[in-house]
This record gives C-alpha cells, sequence and structure tokens, in this order.
C-alpha cells in the first residue's frame, strides 16, 4: 500500500517515520555493517542503527497502543496521542535502546528534534521552519555529546542536513528534501576527511544510517522514496563488494588516521582500546559533568547523551572496569554492556598467529541466568547470558558465535523479543563464511528441547529440522511480577501482581506466585504432554517446585518433571510442556 504523505509534523508522522526508517535501515543494514571501518571496523554499525530506531518505533507503537486501548478508561486517555507524546517517546525509546557508537549519536540527533517539536509558546513547530529549526538543534546537541567531534563522520553529514534545512523555505516535504540532498552531498564528500575512510574505500558508515533515516523523513512527508546519489552508492557498492573484513584489513595497513574520536581504531589493529563499554545511567548534570571528564581520560570515542536524569554512556576503553566505578561515582549505572573488540579477529590478529582449527558444528544459545548457562555449558553450547533488563546486543552474539569457532553454527535466541538482533547476527556471520542456522526459540525451555536432540554427527540440514520440530513441540510459560499498571489479554493487572504467561501472552492474573504457576500448568496439560521442564528463578519460593511435581504426579500420571535452577533469570519460573 502507498504511503499517504503526512502534511505537518503530528504524533502520526512521528510514527510513521520511525516505521519507515526502521524499513530503511532493514534494507541498508548489510551495506552499512560492510563499510563499518571507523571508528572501530568491527562490521555492526547498520546493525546497531537499525536496533535503536527499532527501539524507538517500539517505544511510540506502544503510546498509540495505550491510547487506543484505554479509550479513557482507568488511567490511559481517550482520544490519539499529542506530538509531545510521540515525540519523548520516540526520543526516550532511543535513549534506552541506542547501540554503539553511530546509534548512541542517533539517539541524541532525536532527542535533539524531540526537544523542538515539544517545546511550548506561540508558535508550534510543526511546519517546515519548525523542522529545519528541530534538524539543527538535532545537529549542535549530537556534536555537543561527543568528547572529541571529528569531520567526516555521521556528526558532519548532521550538519550538512540541518545546514541545508535551514536554508530551504516551504513545507515539511521541502524541508525534508532539502535535509536528504544536504546530506548526501556530505556524505560524498566524508572520504576526504577521514584518512581511514579514503583508504577503504568507503563513505562513513554512521553517516550512511543517518542518510537512509532522512530518507525515510522525505518518505513520511512527500510518499517518495529518494535515490541515493551517484557519488555516495558507488562507494557503498564497491565497499559491499570488498565486504567488511577486507575494508578492515585496509584500513589496517593504511595506519595513518586521525586523531579524534576513536584515536584511529579502524586504522590500526593494536592502537586502539579493547572493550566499548556502554550503560544507561541515573544520575544529576552536575555529577554527569564530572564523569565526562573522568571517562574522557579512560579511553576514546566518548559519547554521553540524555538528560532529565537519564543518560546514555558509550565509551572505549582498556579498563572496563574503570569505566563502570566511574558510573557507579556519578550515579546508578544499568543495562551495562561490556563487548571486547574480538582479539582473535582477522582486523585486530595482524596475521602474527595462526588461527586453530574450527570444529565442524556448534550451538550458540542466549540464555536467561547463571544456572540456565551452567546447564547449556555442560550440554556443549556456547552460551551468551542475558540478565534481567540487559537482552545482548548483535554484537555479543556474533562474538560468541566467533568464539564457539566452528564451521557451522545452530544458534538459540530463546527469546521472541531478540529475533531480529539474532537475525541479524546471523547474517553478520554468514558473511565471515560461517554457515548459520536461526532457530526462532521463544523460551530457554524451548532451547533446552533443542539442544536434547542436538546431534553433531548427523547432516547439518537434518540436525537443524530435528532441533526446530522438538523446539516447536515445545509449549513455554513463565511466572513473574508486573512491575506496572497494564492492560494484558487477560486484564487490567497492578504493579505487584503475578503473571502466567503462556507462549508470550498473559493468561492469569493473581497474587501468588505457585498458585498461578499451578493454573498455568494446568491449562498447558489440558492439551497433553510427556515432560514437563520447570527452570527455578533465584527469587521463587520455596516449595513451589515440590508442589507442581506433586501435581503432575497426582493429576498427569503418565507426565514427567524434570527441575532446573536458573538462578537470576528475570522470571521467577519457566515453564515447559513438550
Amino acid at each position: 500500500m502507498a504511503q499517504v504523505p503526512q502534511t505537518f509534523f503530528d504524533a502520526l508522522a512521528v510514527r510513521t517515520w520511525c516505521g519507515l526508517a526502521l524499513t530503511a535501515l532493514g534494507r541498508a543494514r548489510e551495506e552499512i555493517d560492510a563499510i563499518n571501518v571507523y571508528p572501530v571496523a568491527d562490521g555492526d554499525t547498520g546493525t546497531n542503527l537499525y536496533l535503536t530506531v527499532e527501539s524507538a518505533a517500539t517505544a511510540v507503537e506502544a503510546v498509540f497502543a495505550g491510547y487506543e486501548a484505554g479509550s479513557g478508561a482507568g488511567s490511559v486517555p481517550a482520544g490519539k496521542p499529542s506530538l509531545a507524546d510521540a515525540a519523548r517517546a520516540m526520543a526516550h525509546g532511543a535513549l534506552i535502546g541506542a547501540r554503539g557508537n553511530s546509534g548512541t549519536i542517533l539517539a541524541q540527533l532525536l532527542r535533539g528534534m524531540a526537544q523542538v517539536l515539544t517545546a511550548e509558546g506561540e508558535t508550534p513547530h510543526t511546519d517546515g521552519d519548525g523542522l529545519g529549526l528541530a534538524l539543527r538543534h538535532a545537529a549542535d546537541s549530537a556534536r555537543q555529546a561527543v568528547a572529541h567531534p571529528v569531520e567526516g563522520t555521521v556528526l558532519s553529514v548532521a550538519s550538512a542536513a540541518a545546514d541545508a534545512a535551514e536554508g530551504a523555505e516551504g513545507d515539511c516535504g521541502t524541508v525534508a528534501r532539502a535535509a536528504y540532498r544536504g546530506a548526501c552531498v556530505a556524505l560524498a564528500a566524508t572520504p576526504g576527511q577521514l584518512a581511514v575512510l579514503e583508504h577503504a574505500g568507503v563513505v562513513d558508515a554512521g553517516g550512511r544510517g543517518l542518510v537512509a533515516v532522512l530518507a525515510a523523513l522525505v518518505e513520511t512527508f512527500t510518499g517518495e522514496v529518494p535515490e541515493l546519489s551517484g557519488a555516495v552508492s558507488a562507494a557503498a557498492a564497491a565497499a559491499a563488494a570488498h565486504g567488511r573484513v577486507e575494508a578492515a584489513r585496509v584500513a589496517d595497513r593504511a595506519g595513518d588516521g586521525p586523531d579524534g574520536e576513536g584515536r584511529g581504531e579502524g586504522e590500526s589493529g593494536e592502537g586502539g582500546p579493547a572493550f566499548e563499554v556502554i550503560y544507561l545511567l541515573e544520575a544529576e548534570d552536575t555529577a554527569v559533568a564530572r564523569l565526562r571528564q573522568r571517562l574522557d581520560a579512560l579511553g576514546d570515542s566518548l559519547v554521553v547523551v540524555g538528560g532529565d536524569g537519564l543518560w546514555n554512556v558509550h565509551v572505549h576503553v582498556d579498563d572496563a572496569g574503570a569505566a563502570v566505578e566511574a558510573g557507579v561515582e556519578a550515579g546508578r549505572p544499568y543495562r551495562i554492556r561490556i563487548t571486547h573488540f574480538g582479539a582473535d579477529d582477522a582486523h585486530t590478529r595482524g596475521g602474527e598467529r595462526p588461527p586453530r582449527e574450527r570444529v565442524q558444528r556448534a550451538v550458540v544459545a542466549v540464555v536467561p541466568g547463571e544456572g540456565l548457562a551452567g546447564l547449556y555449558t555442560e550440554a556443549g553450547a556456547t552460551t551468551v547470558l542475558a540478565r534481567p533488563g540487559e537482552p545482548p546486543a548483535s554484537g555479543e552474539l556474533v562474538e560468541a558465535v566467533r568464539r564457539a569457532h566452528a564451521r557451522e553454527v545452530v544458534l538459540l535466541p530463546n527469546d521472541a523479543d531478540l529475533r531480529h538482533t539474532a537475525a541479524a547476527a546471523a547474517e553478520q556471520a554468514r558473511t565471515e563464511g560461517i554457515r548459520v542456522a536461526l532457530i526462532p526459540t521463544r523460551s530457554a525451555v524451548q532451547g533446552i528441547a533443542a539442544l536434547a536432540v542436538h546431534e553433531p554427527d548427523r547432516r547439518f540440514d537434518e540436525d537443524v529440522v530435528s532441533m526446530t520440530s522438538a523446539a516447536g513441540a515445545t509449549r513455554y510459560a513463565e511466572v513473574t511480577v508486573a512491575e506496572r499498571q497494564s492492560w494484558t489479554m487477560a486484564g487490567i493487572c497492578q504493579a505487584g501482581d503475578v503473571l502466567g504467561l503462556i507462549d508470550g501472552d498473559v493468561a492469569v492474573i493473581g497474587s501468588d506466585v505457585t498458585a498461578a504457576a499451578e493454573t498455568v500448568l494446568n491449562r498447558m496439560l489440558a492439551a497433553g504432554g510427556e515432560l514437563v521442564t520447570l527452570v527455578l528463578g533465584d527469587e521463587a519460593p520455596e516449595g513451589v517446585a515440590e508442589h507442581l511435581e506433586t501435581r503432575v504426579r497426582e493429576a498427569y500420571l503418565a507426565v514427567d518433571t524434570v527441575v532446573y535452577r536458573g538462578g537470576r533469570q528475570g522470571a521467577l519460573v519457566l515453564i515447559g510442556v513438550e
């Protein structure tokens, strides 16, 4: 269906833009990953930008869903969300979901736009002039968020887009077109501004992502999908032809990149910091000012974005612990992500050490707690730990696939919300010559079922089919506690209510964990089953496992039960029925 153009910047325009930007980045993700050589040639800029916008779009959709479901009932207002509602949701979603250097900068760009779009005054900023002001403030605030701005990056592209937008006169469509054209010209010029890009024969990856986002803005207000300029598309095609690793090797050989953001990590496999550290931080402005100074002394590629007490901190350092400790001194850091830049990658190894022999096949699985991590590891899987509220980024999954060091890898995300992240990681691993099969497991109990039938000596396709069948035949459930009031399939729940979810949907709302777990289990076994798997979190009440085992033994004679300790896994109880 053709997109109906928006006339003014209202809530629907924000929603439309986020959706179109997500689609555009989805199409361009592999190309952007392929040209990613600065500040680190880790090939995940496109994926990180996609996941950042996905978080923004999800937050906007949640606002619309709240209004549509509320219709004036309870605490949810009737009608449609305002521009301020949607713009703030977009900015907040991008802030909490920002991934990587470019994703963090994009989050600040969206926040800067939202600050203008939501500003109160006599003249609402919803027309072409308002869009120009928003783009200007976005570019300026993003530049201020970077400790050492470098030209030839996404910052240059954002500034050029703002300059062009300010010089345009007309409606939002006219201003968006001008911004897009200005961004394309600036992007094509980036190889002449950064030596590492020129040596690799690529344009800046972050800037290319911003161009895709601005193309979506044009489509939002005109209904037209603008074409890339010839210079930009030619550079992108050349980079994609060489591939990410080759581009990184070319950059490594150059060895004469600029100082500043990243200290030229892309140019030298030995000169850059070893770790990327990202976390959300609750802190006061004065504490964040001191934090910037401390982190700037510890490393580089420092970007701190946010405000109003919530910040997203991104830095490259050799001492990851010190970067986290600095956050603890400033406030309360959480959703901490520490990524090693891959000591065994082709572009960091420098050819000095011969690679060890690959095994034929491995399983890589995301697990929600330390207990299950041990269980999966004992079964031979390479694990990625997903702590509560801290889902892994695609770069972490790619690193795990590399760590498995196999020609063939079966990837188990074990979470429905990780499907895009896992798919992106699988695609990245395939570009490195690894055969990857993604089994869309939605829970760790489905992953356990798949791992139980894994036979590495079988043909790869046969093994994948068998594991997929076992996972698909396993219904899954979890018992958890509601964090806030919300609308569910089972009615309205309040903060503190015990929720029983079956196959991802809330089926039970109660006050007692054991009772809710029993109700969920009875509903699942009503459809039949041969084996019940129970995974207990650290906060599960004493006796819940024994109670459920007794219930199964007395009411379902032919059904066996197995119990595992999951550790700190978020859910109080995970349940699987095969």
